[in-house]
């Protein structure tokens, strides 16, 4: 499945094989597009003892993440369409906390879109695990050094850890040569997902992402959530932001100081992968 190109490979917990299976390796034999499948990562879904529905991701290199907003409306339309869930406003549990997923359905039943509420952002270094220096007027806003020169990027945890930095041409930034080298500062104790934004209005972002563990992926639903709550805070944009992605345009919208995320969900094949 895929959200604004921001692909996964989907597994049921019920269809793993039976015995000791190592989900790291096996995320990074399943993402492999050459030996694998190829995808951004794996998505494993299965029952909740506090939910509805429980979601584990794994990044291409087999490391495990605390959320995914683009998985979360893919796993969504996963459980509705197969009847995990029957109500269309239902709960999944992460890693990163429990969230409320609204499914919108088409007129053959099927699920076109979901709307994820990802909780309210926090700001700060603890909330990301960063110990580098922050503004000491802005204490959200980390100068990160790097050799002679320093970055200067929001800190925005939405379950898992963001570094915003706002940029002139979003479009043409070198995000395969600077996303890297924050993603694994040593500042951040475990690593951080990096996002590019360029405000075109106050109800627009151009985006772009280096997506912790996966690289330049699509499209980030957690990471245009804190992009938002970033630009919200920093008084550039309103409450209700289009958000230009490279796999296309997701909607948040800030209510009651929760962050709300609209985008597609889609469903590509389905098939067998033979350990």
């Amino acid at each position: 499945m895929h959200a604004l190109g921001n692909n996964y490979v989907y597994v049921s917990e019920a269809d793993l094989p039976s015995g000791e299976v190592d989900l790291s390796a096996l995320a990074r034999r399943l993402s492999d597009v050459r030996r694998g499948i190829g995808s951004d990562g794996m998505i494993l879904i299965g029952p909740s003892a506090v939910a509805d529905v429980r979601m584990r991701i794994w990044n291409a290199d087999g490391s495990e993440a605390e959320t995914c907003g683009n998985g979360l409306r893919c796993v969504a339309k996963y459980a509705f369409e197969r009847g995990w869930v029957r109500d269309p406003v239902f709960r999944i549990e992460t890693k990163g906390g429990i969230v409320k997923a609204t499914v919108h359905t088409n007129a053959q039943g099927r699920v076109d879109t979901v709307t994820v509420d990802m909780g309210v952002p926090s700001f700060g270094a603890e909330a990301v695990g960063y110990t580098g220096p922050v503004d000491p007027a802005e204490p959200a806003l980390a100068h990160v050094p790097v050799g002679h020169a320093q970055w200067s990027g929001w800190l925005v945890s939405m379950g898992n850890p963001h570094l915003v930095l706002f940029v002139d041409d979003a479009a043409a930034f070198p995000v395969a040569e600077v996303g890297p080298v924050l993603e694994r500062h040593p500042a951040f104790r475990d690593r951080a997902n990096v996002e590019f934004v360029t405000c075109v209005n106050d109800h627009e972002l151009v985006f772009r992402v280096w997506e912790r563990g996966s690289g330049i992926t699509w499209a980030c639903g957690t990471g245009a959530c804190a992009a938002v709550a970033a630009g919200i805070r920093a008084g550039m944009l309103a409450d209700r932001v289009t958000v230009h992605l490279l796999g296309g345009d997701l909607n948040i919208e800030q209510r009651n100081g929760r962050m709300e995320m609209t985008g597609e969900a889609v469903e590509v094949f389905e098939g067998e992968f033979h350990l």
